[in-house]
């Protein structure tokens, strides 16, 4: 089955969106006068905004199934972190020339982010709507990552088959959602390390990546276990 699709996610794999998160997590929690841990904020790589808000309460002492807490919160992270996203977000290495090459091929391409749909026509200010055919953010699917609504909600709109589209992630939550959805993932680290496993093949830097690379995970990665290197330029 050669290949149909490339589904992109965005923070941490396109954009280095992640720190900016961290940084605005980090004061949500002193906003209620707490500290979120080092291992909180690695959990929540790639996580959703109603996980983030719950797991900040959580660890600040604040019931994190107050629904109106839990809303109140989510509107300060999401006003305080489209801010921060407004004065521009930094790309990844290699990331906007390789959502250049992939548009020019013609194959279709996705946007898969668990990022809300505000925040993220705000990143897309930066990035470029013109390089996805379909965009599904996290308050648009049932589940976010790592469920694997919002990829097959992406591939049902791009009209192409799961098994037949590469996944570019960057977190183990956003990898196990493109995985469960029949995907397979080419796995660029950025915050937390990615383990081995089924359907992905691990790259260091999307820097230099061409179409035959991808043709090449969605080839050499499904149904085994891979592990590839590229060094960053």
């Amino acid at each position: 089955m050669g290949l149909q699709a490339v589904l992109w996610d965005m923070d941490g794999t396109l954009v280095d969106t992640e720190g900016l998160w961290s940084v605005t997590i980090q004061e949500l929690a002193a906003h209620h006068g707490g500290e979120l841990s080092a291992e909180t904020r690695e959990d929540l790589t790639g996580s959703s905004l109603t996980r983030t808000v719950r797991a900040v309460r959580a660890e600040v002492g604040l019931d994190p199934d107050d629904h109106d807490g839990v809303t109140r919160d989510g509107r300060w992270l999401t006003d305080r972190t489209a801010e921060v996203f407004g004065r521009g977000v930094p790309w990844r290495p290699g990331a906007r020339e390789a959502l250049a090459m992939v548009r020019a091929s013609g194959l279709p391409t996705a946007l898969v982010t668990s990022t809300y749909r505000e925040l993220t026509e705000v990143a897309l200010d930066t990035i470029g709507r013109e390089f996805f055919h379909v965009t599904v953010c996290g308050d648009e699917v049932p589940a976010t990552k790592p469920d694997p609504s919002p990829y097959r909600l992406a591939t049902e709109r791009l009209g192409v088959d799961p098994r037949a589209s590469v996944a570019v992630e960057d977190s183990p939550t956003g990898t196990r959602s493109a995985v469960a959805a029949g995907a397979t993932v080419l796995v660029v680290p950025a915050e937390v390390p990615v383990p081995a496993g089924k359907r992905r093949v691990l790259r260091e830097s999307l820097v230099g990546l061409t179409l035959d690379d991808l043709r090449d995970v969605l080839r050499n990665g499904s149904g085994s276990d891979h592990r590839t290197r590229a060094v960053a330029r």
